[in-house]
């Protein structure tokens, strides 16, 4: 997990690099990469790569970055983990090439220099990366299948800027921080930045499962290699077992495997373990797959000892239970008020999500450790939310409704100005949005309705932003192609939510400590040896996955109730207590972190 940069300038009459815009933008990014940093500038001065290391795999100065292939012309600065490296590494053996590093990195260049483009096919891990290719005298830019690791790109005339971090680019100096209205649009919407928007016109994120190349004709558009939409429409319903047996020793199978494929590192790794089954599954397995048990890591608040909502006495038994050094901390409201600071500038954009994972990881930091595994995925992919249930018959419940399209936009019109002061502002648009998943999963998800933007912000930018963020219709084109009501909700809930606010809070909440959080359910091998199985007569769920580990989960646990990780941010930033509703304190998070986070 590292921290990467890079400008590349083309064209005629561009300028050259400037290294100090390079230097200034890689070292706003020292918490990523803490263990060394580097730089390197072509011979031309129109290419400049940026590195700040956070060394998991291969310690040794072998594995500094940027690195090079010299004989092959190529350099590259990556961030993230390639969890079949060492497969990989006997692929490029056989075909006749010498690895010279115990690295996941070199493994990258070589399969670049065997692929080309073509390489992400044969990636499984988590990954941002640019190779420059001075043959071709181009940039190639790509990013994981799920968008677990960010990349930011911006584009100006004559010359392309790439960070980890959006507040690196503006660190360079060398970018207009015009706002754009779709990202600001885009939050209040969602509570988060819907991808691939950012606060400013000129920075994107390039979006997961995408590359880019870039060369002295200028920039191509993103190009896809992965969909989610399309592997699930592909894959679902396929699944073909003998017996219900046979089913589930195949997704235990799949559940083994990507834990013991997210263990590859060169220091500890440890687990982070709540009450739920997510998180206690990956630690019963990854006692089955490793020679000794991992540290877990638990986070507790004084506010809810002896409630139902301590997760602390649960964990501290699983842990015991098989056998796992068990590190628990207890979190203040007076910490909160005074690491709110720290929080602002490590959030990069705006989120109200994100501050569990920010204590939990800055615990297991300072418990020494660099690595830790999360739950984060299950509920998307194995159906442990309440939209699972609730958006389907939402959706079939207002069938009828979808013939009547202008009654249900009367109904809102009629309703809204006075709904929302006893319920929920998004029940004006059940009929409206109802009717369909794209419609029925904003009202599930949204943070703020549609309508009520023009209260927030200049309704002009409410108007462009909408109108860019083409939000309805490009939920529907999630969900199109797809047959089960199970396979929608989870690429719906799997391409925003998930994608959008949890990976994108792990990643700047984890490297806000210099902690890399791994996410064994969010894996292009999980997903494959699951998605068949949708849509068929065994269909995993959260209780199926409960019952992989050969050790027994306590019965506790397997019949807990899903309650989500609660954090008591109510009772520390908006002085409400915790019956006030979740909803309104979101909320009042959200206009809070909207306001700083966009004063550049």
């Amino acid at each position: 997990m590292c921290g990467i940069v890079g400008i590349f300038t083309y064209g005629r009459g561009s300028g050259v690099v400037d290294d100090n815009a390079l230097l200034r933008a890689r070292d706003a990014m020292v918490p990523r990469g803490p263990d060394g940093a580097g730089c390197w500038i072509g011979a031309d001065n129109h290419v400049g790569l940026g590195h700040r290391r956070l060394a998991i795999i291969d310690l040794s100065p072998a594995g500094a970055q940027p690195m090079q292939m010299e004989e092959e012309g190529l350099w590259i600065t990556f961030n993230g983990e390639i969890y079949n490296y060492k497969e990989l590494q006997d692929h490029v053996r056989s075909k006749g090439r010498v690895i010279r590093s115990g690295s996941d990195t070199e493994t990258l260049l070589h399969l670049y220099a065997l692929y080309g483009e073509g390489m992400c096919d044969h990636l499984r891990g988590m990954f941002a990366f640019a190779i420059w290719d001075e043959r071709r005298k181009g940039l190639f830019l790509a990013r994981d299948h799920f968008g677990i690791k960010p990349l930011y790109v911006a584009r100006q005339p004559g010359m392309i800027l790439f960070a980890s971090r959006v507040k690196a680019i503006i660190a360079s100096g060398l970018v207009n921080l015009s706002p754009d209205p779709a990202g600001h649009v885009g939050f209040y919407l969602w509570g988060n930045m819907p991808q691939p928007f950012t606060l400013y016109k000129q920075i994107r994120e390039l979006p997961a499962g995408h590359t880019m190349w870039v060369d002295e004709h200028g920039v191509r558009e993103p190009r896809p290699y992965f969909s989610l939409t399309d592997e699930v429409a592909v894959l679902e319903g396929t699944a073909r077992f003998k017996s219900a047996e046979e089913a589930r020793e195949a997704f235990g199978e799949a559940v083994r495997d990507t834990v013991r494929h997210h263990f590859v590192a060169d220091v500890p790794v440890g687990v982070f373990l709540s009450a739920g089954r997510d998180s206690t599954t990956i630690l019963a397995v990854s006692t089955e797959v490793n020679d000794s048990p991992p540290n877990a890591i638990t986070l507790g608040f004084k506010e809810y000892e002896g409630t139902e909502d301590d997760e602390v006495p649960l964990a501290a038994s699983v842990a015991q239970l098989y056998g796992s050094k068990h590190l628990c901390q207890h979190v203040l409201g007076s910490h909160f008020q005074e690491d709110l600071p720290a929080i602002l500038e490590a959030m990069d954009q705006p989120s109200v999500d994100g501050l569990n994972t920010y204590y939990v990881s800055k615990v297991t930091r300072e418990f020494g450790m660099k690595v830790a595994l999360s739950g984060l995925g299950g509920d998307e992919f194995l159906g442990g939310y309440a939209s699972f249930q609730q958006i389907p018959r939402l959706v079939h419940g207002l069938k009828a409704a979808r013939a009547f399209p202008w009654l249900g936009k009367a109904f809102r019109v009629v309703t809204s100005a006075y709904i929302g002061k006893m319920t929920s502002p998004k029940y004006a648009g059940l009929l409206e949005y109802g009717p369909t998943f794209g419609g029925a999963y904003l009202l599930r998800r949204g943070l703020f309705s549609p309508w009520e933007l023009p209260g927030l912000l200049d309704p002009d930018m409410v108007r462009e932003g909408w109108s860019d963020l083409k939000t309805v219709s490009n939920l529907e084109d999630l969900v199109l192609p797809l047959k089960g009501d199970r396979a929608k909700v989870s690429v719906l809930e799997a391409s925003t939510y998930m994608r959008n606010r949890l990976l994108r809070d792990s990643d700047w909440a984890g490297m806000a400590h210099s902690l890399e959080i791994r996410v064994p359910f969010v894996d292009v091998g999980f997903i494959r040896a699951v998605a068949p199985m949708f849509g068929t007569e065994f269909e995993p769920t959260k209780a199926d996955l409960a019952q992989v580990p050969k050790k027994p989960l306590p019965e506790e646990i397997v019949n807990r109730p899903k309650t989500g990780f609660n954090f008591p941010v109510r009772e520390w930033l908006l002085g409400q207590k915790p019956e006030a509703g979740s909803e309104r304190s979101l909320r009042g998070w959200a206009r809070l972190v909207h306001q700083e986070l966009g004063k550049s």
